[in-house]
């Protein structure tokens, strides 16, 4: 029959929060129990202070958009590699008739496959901080580059080597790949309201229950697993290194995708660690290309690559080609489980008004509600 759970703690601290804005939570009480929780923990204290808390500053920054055939596509920005990596996979599909590709077909699967392992490569080594780090964004959205990059992809075989580009403007930047593991324990939703303003949210704990430190009834984030667990190689720096103030890196790929006339036509996001670029990209080309509903866009099978491995959905008709992406070149191809928590609405204009559709992945029990 199910269970009803109370937090009465969890709603105490979103009363203070609502009662006192910012300084609610990074100030006060509840400040001060974070940082008892953190520093006193049994198992990896850790050194976090009262000066921290109150320190930190939420910054508004600027979207990242890149062109997609007749579309803008918009996301988030470093930290976040999510914005600039979707447009890098999308910049580079441009230039393949995906449309004249049947959906999950073998040729359309190998195109965007390649693309994400090109994007991955870039954004693996140039992706960070943009405070601490000078992120070229422009190779993620020039045109030029990205029209470079996709002819390194055959629709034939796979490339046996992919490294990282070298930015499209003169630079001295130099940064070694780092090693950045990263956990699907995240959330996303996309709402619009009455007025027409719509929000496509992403947050995350980072890994299975955050930190494990649970305070005043919400559980502590383990986000600095962000951070690449290297700080050089060879006496080169990695771009994702950790820095006292630094913000890591991420995947989030909260987006928005605009019309020739700058109305937003769909917006999208997903959980899934790493993986959510290479899902939101899917979910894109499923709408975009392949005239899908929002609903059946998300419920597609998935597959997916982050540079190493190929991906095929476990218990799907994608598994199918498995031996045949080999037989193209794809190594390591394996059958797994892939589990997204996409959310999306397409906006339609029409001559009575807005139409909004929605669709909600059910492998996280996604729901779509009026």
């Amino acid at each position: 029959m199910g269970h009803l759970l109370k937090n009465p703690e969890y709603a105490a601290s979103l009363r203070l929060i609502a009662n006192k804005g910012p300084d609610g939570f990074y100030k006060g009480k509840l400040a001060q129990d974070i940082v008892a929780a953190v520093n006193n923990s049994k198992y990896n204290p850790g050194k976090l202070s009262l000066k921290d808390m109150a320190g930190y500053v939420a910054k508004q920054r600027t979207a990242i958009c890149g062109a997609y055939r007749v579309w803008t596509v918009c996301g988030m920005p470093p930290p976040s590699s999510g914005g600039g990596a979707v447009a890098s996979i999308l910049g580079m599909l441009q230039y393949f008739d995906l449309k004249a590709m049947k959906p999950n077909s073998l040729k359309a699967v190998h195109v965007i496959l390649e693309a994400e392992r090109l994007a991955y490569a870039d954004r693996d080594k140039y992706m960070a901080d943009s405070d601490f780090v000078p992120v070229p964004l422009s190779m993620f959205t020039d045109p030029a580059y990205l029209k470079q990059r996709a002819h390194k992809i055959s629709l034939t075989t796979a490339m046996k080597k992919v490294s990282a580009g070298k930015p499209p403007v003169a630079s001295k930047l130099s940064f070694a790949d780092g090693m950045t593991p990263e956990f699907p324990s995240t959330s996303h939703f996309v709402i619009v309201d009455q007025w027409g303003n719509m929000i496509s949210m992403t947050a995350t704990v980072e890994s299975a229950f955050g930190s494990r430190l649970m305070v005043n009834g919400f559980i502590l984030n383990n986000e600095m697993t962000d951070f690449s667990m290297i700080p050089e190689r060879n006496g080169v720096p990695v771009a994702n290194r950790i820095v006292p103030g630094k913000r890591p890196r991420s995947s989030m790929a909260p987006t928005f995708v605009l019309d020739q006339d700058g109305r937003v036509v769909l917006t999208v996001g997903t959980p899934g660690g790493n993986s959510i670029i290479a899902y939101v990209v899917q979910a894109i080309v499923n709408v975009l290309d392949w005239n899908m509903t929002m609903q059946q866009a998300v419920d597609q099978p998935h597959f997916l690559t982050r540079g190493g491995p190929v991906y095929l959905e476990q218990g799907t008709a994608i598994t199918a080609l498995a031996a045949p992406l080999e037989k193209m070149g794809h190594k390591n191809v394996q059958i797994r489980t892939l589990n997204s928590g996409l959310h999306g609405i397409i906006v339609h204009y029409g001559p009575n008004g807005v139409r909004y559709e929605g669709g909600a992945d059910d492998r996280r029990e996604g729901v779509v509600r009026q």
